[in-house]
């Protein structure tokens, strides 16, 4: 089946204008050391890479809704698919397209991908009041459809193609296959699970599949509209697209023996015979960031006398780029002494960095004990995690600390018996790793707990979602009403992503200028 009926967007500023340069910066790399020895020694260094807070310029979105309709999903879950979709629905612009996919047995498109224009808003608002809950689940045919509709676009140009699949995830009747032998290529996919009974793992493993994909669980008597209005708060700001991070090893000097990206993060990897390494991150939202932590092993030194060594280069790169972006070297002084313990603010930062990921991983393992039945073995688990949480001493106003300490306190709570493991831990911790290996936001069914990863636009859309859910007859501002209103309390931040690129590079061709005259007159 082939559509290629796409219409084609609106032609606006947001997101065409200005300058792309400078969306997506490098910082200064962090290390576990201050210095390394001269004798065999191993340093760990975090690249970080961070989007621009502003919105004003943007990728257009392809939102594609694939809807459950089938009989478990009636009540309150097919009321609150309904409100979240009004909810987008009111959020999005003329350059922002929707699909709505339905299935149950087999997989409908209810509409073509379209500019939200106002006569499309009021054609949505009745389609999506018209939903109705009955027969079996293919979640295959609803994601396959849903990617087909993206897959056969005319107009993709500067736009991201995603996909909001929701389901209570119950395989029911006949069905075409495992949906998560799908693959959606370089479609991202969202998975909102409702409730207890849902097939929690199916639905994550959905989202794995896809780049930059979260699973969200919506436990029952809450509502869809909080992480839908969450991540739809991310998609409408998406700045860069194919978001790669290089690191080239400096192996050539004799002084570094191996170069590995520590575990904890699910980001496609690729390593060329030469041991440089790719990391595709996909889309970055406005105000993201994403950290790589890279473990060096260095050889012995032949050296007798102290000297700065270079173990790699670090580049970062983006679709829309206009120049190449300033690389950074990651660099240490090696001396003859046994360097000291350090304990300086940027070794605690990356010491923090470590906890953050070992923190998933406990949580990943807490998480197969209490499914396995062993749920003291799993708190206990937990509170190793609490326990080397209690080791960190940060300069951020501990935030971070905080924010997995209340991630761990939740899943105690919920770990108190295994019937409320199953209806609401178990979700909640594949949902909370999710987010900490993708570093992005996701749906946990507990807004008192505030994940690590909102950006303000996220914030900003929880908190219009709450209010709709209210009230909806009250007025909601579109997507564009959000950049003129920030960009008035915030005018310079249009040009300081483009303002601080080329700084970055007049930086860089100073030092080269300084470089070249320390050389010549040795």
């Amino acid at each position: 089946m082939a559509f290629n009926d796409d219409e084609k967007p609106a032609t606006t500023p947001i997101p065409n204008g200005g300058s792309k340069q400078g969306l997506v910066t490098m910082n200064i790399p962090t290390y576990s050391k201050k210095d390394v020895a001269l004798t065999a020694d191993s340093v760990t260094a975090v690249v970080e890479i961070k989007a621009t807070s502003s919105t004003a310029v943007r990728e257009g979105l392809d939102l594609v809704a694939v809807v459950d309709v089938s009989g478990s999903m009636r009540g309150h879950k097919i009321e609150s698919v309904k409100k979240a979709l009004q909810f987008v629905i009111m959020k999005l612009t003329p350059v922002d397209r929707l699909s709505i996919v339905t299935f149950q047995s087999s997989a409908e498109r209810l509409t073509k991908l379209r500019p939200m224009t106002q006569d499309f808003r009021g054609e949505l608002d009745g389609i999506v009041k018209s939903l109705i809950a009955n027969g079996g689940t293919d979640i295959k045919a609803g994601l396959d459809l849903g990617l087909a509709v993206l897959a056969d676009r005319v107009f993709t140009e500067s736009r991201t193609a995603n996909i909001f699949l929701m389901s209570d995830g119950k395989l029911e009747g006949k069905t075409s296959g495992d949906p998560t032998q799908v693959n959606p290529g370089e479609v991202s996919v969202y998975t909102f699970g409702f409730g207890h009974g849902t097939d929690h793992q199916l639905l994550t493993d959905i989202a794995k599949n896809s780049p930059g994909g979260t699973y969200s669980t919506v436990p029952d008597g809450t509502n869809l509209s909080a992480p839908f209005a969450t991540l739809l708060g991310g998609l409408v700001t998406v700045v860069a697209q194919d978001v790669r991070l290089t690191l080239t090893p400096k192996t050539a000097d004799g002084d570094l023996d191996k170069m590995e990206v520590a575990d904890g993060t699910d980001y496609t990897q690729t390593t060329d015979a030469k041991g440089e390494i790719t990391i595709k991150f996909g889309t970055l939202f406005s105000g993201e960031t994403r950290k790589v932590a890279v473990n060096f092993t260095l050889n012995e030194s032949p050296d007798t006398e102290e000297y700065n060594a270079t173990l790699a280069v670090a580049r970062h790169s983006y679709a829309a780029q206009e120049a190449p972006q300033p690389a950074q070297n990651i660099v240490r002084l090696r001396e003859p002494t046994t360097p000291g313990s350090d304990d300086g603010i940027e070794e605690r930062s990356v010491q923090a960095e470590v906890v953050r990921r070992r923190h998933a991983d406990l949580i990943g393992k807490a998480s197969e004990l209490a499914h396995g039945q062993k749920l003291g073995d799993a708190r206990e688990t937990i509170m190793d995690a609490q326990n080397a949480l209690g080791d960190i001493l940060l300069d951020d106003g501990d935030r971070m600390v905080n924010a997995l300490q209340a991630e761990l306190l939740r899943l105690l709570e919920y770990m108190e018996t295994q019937a409320l493991y199953d209806k609401l831990g178990h979700p909640y911790a594949l949902a909370t790793i999710i987010s900490h290996r993708r570093q992005r936001a996701a749906g946990r069914g507990d807004e008192e707990v505030i994940s690590l990863y909102v950006t303000p636009r996220m914030i900003a859309y929880l908190a219009q979602a709450k209010k709709f859910e209210e009230n909806p007859e009250a007025p909601v501002p579109s997507a564009d009403e959000d950049v003129k209103q920030e960009m008035a309390a915030n005018p310079l931040a249009a040009i300081s992503a483009p303002l601080g690129f080329y700084l970055e590079n007049a930086i860089q061709a100073l030092q080269a200028i300084q470089k070249i005259i320390a050389a010549n007159t040795i």
